[in-house]
């Protein structure tokens, strides 16, 4: 009878081997466009993004939504994780958050298939100082080094949480779309 709990013993032992991940995020936000690449992961210059239609903030204090959509345009690839997105005004830019209430799952996307996020803000009021006069958006994608891609930004200010360089705004992490 001794030998059931050795194999149990040795099972879970196995299993928790196989679940040590070497590589991963530290959590903030980083890992986007790092030099630890991963070869399946979905390459910015080999999807379509569009980017709205909006649900923008009318006015200061206001929240606003833009989804993006990502179709993938070449080979079978992953998405792991959250997109990387900056605000940029002029030479000043600030990292969006990441939403950390939902659980990131690792998406395999086929030739056509679809992924989305959102885009979650307060807008500014016009002329604060504690608000990004923001004009361009640029996304970049988790586990792939390449430069992210710049999208003009068209919903007013937006709200710093402390300072403008750390705007009241966050990302979801991917979701599957379509079928």
């Amino acid at each position: 009878m001794r030998a059931i709990p050795i194999t149990v013993t040795a099972l879970a032992a196995a299993l928790l081997l196989t679940a040590c991940d070497s590589g991963g995020s530290d959590g903030s936000g980083s890992d986007t466009g790092s030099k630890n690449t991963d070869s399946t992961a979905c390459r910015i210059d080999q999807v379509g993004l569009q980017v709205g239609p909006a649900n923008a903030a009318p006015a200061a204090g206001d929240t606003g939504n833009v989804p993006v959509t990502l179709t993938n345009q070449g080979a079978r690839c992953t998405l792991d994780g959250f997109p990387g997105v900056t605000l940029s005004a002029g030479s000043a830019s600030a990292a969006v958050a990441q939403d950390r209430t939902g659980t990131p799952r690792k998406l395999t996307l086929a030739k056509g298939d679809t992924a989305t996020f959102t885009l979650t803000y307060v807008r500014g009021k016009e002329g604060d100082g504690k608000s990004l006069a923001a004009t361009s958006l640029k996304i970049g994608l988790p586990g792939a080094a390449a430069e992210p891609r710049s999208f003009t930004w068209s919903y007013g200010p937006v709200q710093g949480k402390e300072t403008a360089s750390d705007p009241d705004a966050s990302v979801t992490a991917f979701q599957q779309a379509g079928d």
